[in-house]
């Protein structure tokens, strides 16, 4: 695993901690990838400890070759540090339109036009992470502000990610505000026949269920069985090249059990090619949507991320000349949608694969709460996680 995708993977989980404890038996989901990227445009024009509390959030401080010198006079942006060149690349294809899914990732600051901001930052932002600061003016025209920018965001995730903002949300005191948003949908390697799927009980906690669209296929996945705790681990392939990879509790485990244990060391272990195994595999999983919206300021506070957002103590020197700029609101919006789409595979491959399969099939039945990662299995970069408590 690279170093990008190791603290992409830190990242994830800590923040993943975090939402989970905050909203305890609830659905969760979230775009480490997007966030992390949004954060390191911050960390662009981060300097002293500000910069050095972003580093540590975003777990860069273990990476020594990351933190080269970022930018200075010089108007070379490759001054800005390993990191920035390497996310930049990582994230070029991303939104490229494709015919069999659709991946779009929208970041962006909004800085008030009281404040003058550095020509250098405005450059190598775009050309190192396709987004720029947008100039507005949070005082006199805030809810025409709020509109723009929840315009600009539902055109940039394909009209699912609206209203970004309600009506009131945005202080017309802010200064600078970093809105995040991201939608993916894909289509499966194996398709699930929507005649396969049922309505099934889906298993809450303290005994009680909900009736569920049960998708059902079999096919040849990788799975693995953990024994500590006791988990299943299912890999199921998009037609580009991400992967959802669950994280099903078995027998007397449960999700608490999971997230406990839960660590970049283990999720590695639970997920590496060499302990997920060919199997002929009884798939049921639900089909579900979720759309989620955090504000994360105070989650990026108890990681350690304080400076930023304090007007006195933030130090955005390599953003603006002017000592009155600080962070007012980290926005986090995205949306999934799981259903039985996907490309169908060719008959005859599917003929001869099938002398060479076990005898013995293995089921996933996830009729109970779950973890699930969207994620590049190559890589290891994780661009979703989430946690379906209740469909």
């Amino acid at each position: 695993m690279g170093s990008l995708s190791t603290t992409n993977v830190e990242f994830c989980l800590d923040v993943f901690k975090e939402l989970s404890c905050s909203h305890a038996g609830e659905n969760v989901f979230f775009s480490p990838l997007s966030l992390f990227y949004a954060l390191s445009m911050i960390l662009l024009g981060a300097r002293g400890n500000c910069a050095h509390q972003v580093e540590k959030v975003l777990h860069y401080h273990h990476s020594a070759e990351f933190l080269k010198p970022r930018l200075k006079d010089s108007s070379e942006c490759s001054q800005a540090g390993r990191m920035h060149s390497e996310l930049g690349v990582l994230l070029s294809p991303i939104n490229q339109p494709h015919s069999k899914y659709t991946l779009s990732i929208a970041n962006r600051l909004y800085g008030t036009n009281a404040l003058e901001f550095h020509q250098q930052y405005l450059s190598c932002s775009e050309k190192l992470y396709q987004a720029r600061l947008q100039s507005v003016d949070f005082g006199q025209s805030v809810e025409e502000t709020r509109k723009s920018i929840n315009a600009w965001v539902e055109s940039k995730t394909n009209g699912k990610v609206k209203n970004l903002f309600g009506k009131g949300t945005i202080d017309p005191a802010s200064v600078m505000v970093l809105v995040s948003a991201i939608y993916y949908k894909g289509q499966w390697q194996n398709k699930f026949q929507e005649k396969e799927t049922t309505k099934t009980p889906f298993q809450l906690s303290e005994g009680k269920s909900v009736m569920v669209d049960m998708m059902y296929q079999t096919g040849t996945f990788k799975i693995a069985s953990i024994k500590n705790p006791y988990m299943q681990v299912l890999e199921l392939p998009y037609v580009n090249e991400l992967s959802m990879v669950i994280l099903l509790p078995e027998g007397t485990a449960n999700l608490d059990q999971i997230e406990k244990q839960l660590n970049a060391r283990t999720f590695r272990e639970w997920t590496r090619p060499s302990t997920l195994v060919e199997r002929e595999v009884e798939v049921h999983i639900p089909r579900f949507k979720l759309t989620h919206k955090y504000e994360l300021n105070s989650l990026l506070k108890a990681l350690g991320m304080t400076d930023i957002f304090d007007q006195a103590r933030a130090d955005f020197s390599g953003m603006s000349p002017d000592p009155g700029l600080f962070l007012s609101k980290v926005v986090h919006k995205a949306y999934v949608e799981v259903n039985e789409e996907g490309t169908e595979a060719a008959a005859a491959s599917g003929e001869s694969v099938a002398v060479k399969r076990l005898p013995i099939r293995d089921r996933f039945v996830a009729n109970h709460p779950f973890l699930f990662f969207i994620m590049d299995i190559s890589t290891g970069v994780i661009f979703f996680a989430g946690k379906l408590a209740s469909p």
